[in-house]
């Protein structure tokens, strides 16, 4: 059995990413063989279950506060309006209910209690249940695995170079943190980015070598093809060819062999020959439903013709990994400690971030 390296280094990625094509295609598809079975892919739905209002600055994100990019705010929706999404989801083929909270970090108090219940709900519909945050403590993270999370997502979005030019109000290594909060618990990581904000192939290199140098590597890496939205300071950004998508799920796959790779944002500008390419390059997870979080998404009912078409089928819940156990909030061992983490703030300017926040107020 093959042993998975954990000190690829910049310049060797840059060498499989820029492999002729055919080549890279080979070597992704054998090693996808290898470790998993090919005609398998895992279907997650992506909820917003807190929308808008957020308070970062993230150049890409729509649900910034200081955008003006016509997305409406919701509080947080109810455990009951949850479960009737999750019971849908399932319906329609998804093994994981994925919940985003447009939070800068977890806070004690109600709110949180409401999303632990959220998790204990869905789990007990035997469904796989992922958060997606913020940044979290060890105490919040240790709370979200006795409900029974199953995954908790944190993307690193860039390379470490890139990412000052992206976000300024939340530094890389608090990222790291959170991941590293999290790996202190039996819950999952999923961790990944976004290809097409203006990177370099080098930052995206660099991206990878930040996953696939953590040990154990993320159990899933989410690979996102920027979606423009007006209002953002990235509006302008041209789309990601789809061979660039493909050369980026090939890479991850060589780089993370046992990981699973999911084909996120974007699908909406693949055809379906192009998500064939990416399935066959190492890509064997996918979001469904209409929307991720508030962004589009192609048709669930499309992507199962999809999957008829080329002869895929929805991985079963927990497939992986066993089934986490659901602890009741009453026989709880973590006690809620009203933390104040101080994460970071860098506080640096990002031109084209001022520049959209200034002409979102005229």
């Amino acid at each position: 059995m093959s042993i998975t390296k954990h000190n690829w280094t910049k310049d060797e990625i840059i060498a499989i990413y820029n492999k002729p094509m055919m080549d890279l295609l080979y070597e992704a598809a054998t090693i996808h063989r290898q470790k998993h079975d090919p005609n398998v892919v895992q279907v997650s739905t992506l909820l917003s279950i807190k929308t808008g209002g957020c308070p970062e600055d993230c150049g890409y994100c729509p649900q910034a506060a200081r955008y003006n990019t016509g997305v409406e705010g919701n509080d947080l929706m109810s455990v009951s309006q949850v479960k009737a999404q999750a019971l849908r989801a399932k319906s329609s083929g998804s093994s994981r209910v994925c919940m985003g909270a447009a939070w800068r970090n977890v806070k004690d108090g109600d709110e949180f209690d409401q999303v632990l219940e959220m998790v204990r709900t869905i789990n007990k519909l035997d469904m796989e249940v992922c958060c997606t945050l913020g940044m979290i403590t060890e105490n919040q993270a240790q709370r979200l695995a006795e409900a029974g999370l199953y995954a908790y997502n944190h993307n690193l979005d860039t390379s470490e170079d890139y990412y000052k030019d992206v976000i300024s109000t939340r530094a890389f290594e608090d990222r790291l943190e959170t991941i590293e909060n999290v790996r202190k618990t039996n819950v999952t990581v999923c961790s990944g980015g976004i290809i097409g904000m203006g990177e370099s192939i080098e930052d995206r290199a660099g991206m990878l070598v930040a996953l696939s140098t953590l040990n154990p590597q993320p159990e899933s890496v989410p690979i996102n093809a920027l979606v423009a939205v007006e209002g953002t300071p990235m509006e302008d950004e041209k789309p990601v060819e789809i061979w660039e998508m493909i050369r980026m799920v090939a890479t991850t796959r060589i780089v993370m062999p046992d990981t699973q790779v999911r084909l996120s944002a974007g699908r909406t500008n693949m055809s379906r020959e192009g998500q064939a390419m990416c399935f066959f390059a190492g890509a064997n997870s996918i979001f469904a439903g209409d929307k991720l979080l508030t962004t589009p998404n192609p048709d669930v009912h499309e992507d199962m013709k999809m999957f008829e078409l080329l002869g895929l089928n929805p991985q079963k819940p927990f497939t992986k990994i066993s089934q986490p156990q659901t602890v009741e909030a009453a026989d709880s061992q973590f006690a809620p400690l009203g933390e104040k983490p101080k994460w970071s703030r860098p506080g640096h300017t990002i031109e084209r971030n001022l520049e959209a926040s200034i002409k979102s107020k005229n």
